[in-house]
């Protein structure tokens, strides 16, 4: 008897767990939210004081190289005026000298604008924090609301996105609580 009530129990907690499991709404397999990084990279305070000394120290070595390129200009122009006054070995000296400096302006450019450059090499510097910072509070807010995906909004890769996903000032709002 103790055996037929025991086995009775056992049978009606695997029902009524079934029964419980089978009334439960259904997750679905993956869950994908959108952000828009463009708009939260526009909203950090630190993104714009980034831009702002980029935009700066890029002027500054501008305007260094319009300084030099008319610098060069006027002496090639001189140069053009004294050349028939002048011999062949000056004439060759001149020449040699306006291309040191016009080397000297393009080793300047590259130093400072190329892809290895200085600006490059800021531009990392001030943004790797950034991006880190942004990245983080995706993934936290993706953990607390259970996403499986976050796609970025403003990348090519996302043909459709609707509203109710976009977790873009979810994002933010994380950022900014957690100065």
């Amino acid at each position: 008897m103790k055996k037929t009530l025991l086995i009775l129990g056992i049978f009606m907690i695997f029902g009524l767990n079934l029964f419980a499991q089978k009334n439960q709404p259904q997750q679905s397999g993956i869950r994908i939210a959108v952000v828009d990084i463009e708009t939260i990279v526009k909203e950090l305070p630190e993104a714009a004081e980034a831009d702002a000394k980029l935009k700066e120290m890029g002027t500054k070595w501008q305007d260094t190289i319009i300084a030099w390129r008319k610098d060069l200009e006027t002496k090639f122009q001189q140069y053009q005026k004294q050349k028939g006054m002048m011999n062949a070995e000056a004439q060759q000296k001149e020449e040699e000298s306006l291309q040191m400096l016009n080397m000297k302006i393009l080793q300047y450019q590259e130093d400072k604008f190329g892809n290895q450059g200085e600006l490059a090499a800021m531009r990392e510097m001030f943004l790797e924090p950034i991006r880190k910072k942004v990245r983080t509070a995706i993934e936290d807010v993706a953990r607390e609301e259970g996403f499986n995906f976050v796609l970025d909004k403003g990348s090519s890769a996302v043909l459709f996105a609707e509203n109710k996903f976009d977790i873009t000032y979810r994002v933010l709002d994380k950022i900014k609580r957690n100065k």
